[in-house]
């Protein structure tokens, strides 16, 4: 019997919950901004553009914000004029070897090594085979040379121009250096 009962009164709070609930009527939104998007007018229905279809191209000769254009190409010959003629903007003052450190420690040695020496984890473990020493006598590194093969990526090595900005690779670049300073002792 205390069993029927306690049966009855639930199926009598569940039936007055559920009879509360109606699809008719609005119900309590919470931040409706996140799942019902603003309505914005499409560049056709809009008087603000010339052609009244689409947007503008940016003037002739402009740069994107925040961009600044590498004037080395992506080639051999760009390699060496960069070798031979690009030198750091920045000063001594501006050289943050701490920074330069973490970002090399990020993006390049898991495959160059902590060193420079061309031992990092994945060379250790065979995943990429023939990462040379910044050391080596034949490798006549300079800063140029460093910094177009982080803009542009050299042999298996990708590029790294969209992972770190003009000043991060010139961190990167002074650090190199100082490691194979270090490594040449």
């Amino acid at each position: 019997m205390k069993a029927f009962i306690n049966i009855t009164i639930i199926a009598l709070v569940v039936t007055s919950l559920v009879s509360c609930k109606s699809d008719t009527s609005r119900n309590y939104e919470y931040m409706p901004n996140m799942y019902e998007s603003v309505g914005y007018e499409t560049y056709s229905e809009s008087n603000a553009f010339r052609n009244g279809i689409e947007a503008q191209l940016p003037a002739e000769g402009s740069i994107a914000r925040g961009y600044m254009p590498f004037e080395y190409d992506n080639t051999i010959e760009g390699y060496n004029a960069a070798k031979a003629n690009l030198k750091s903007p920045l000063d001594s003052t501006q050289i943050d070897v701490v920074r330069g450190k973490e970002l090399y420690d990020i993006y390049c040695g898991i495959c160059h090594g902590a060193k420079g020496d061309g031992q990092g984890n994945l060379v250790k473990r065979e995943k990429l085979l023939g990462i040379p020493s910044y050391a080596d006598v034949g490798r006549a590194i300079t800063e140029g040379s460093i910094y177009h093969s982080i803009y542009y990526g050299k042999n298996s090595m990708g590029s790294y121009a969209n992972q770190l900005n003009e000043e991060e690779r010139w961190q990167v670049t002074a650090y190199v250096l100082d490691l194979k300073a270090n490594l040449e002792k």
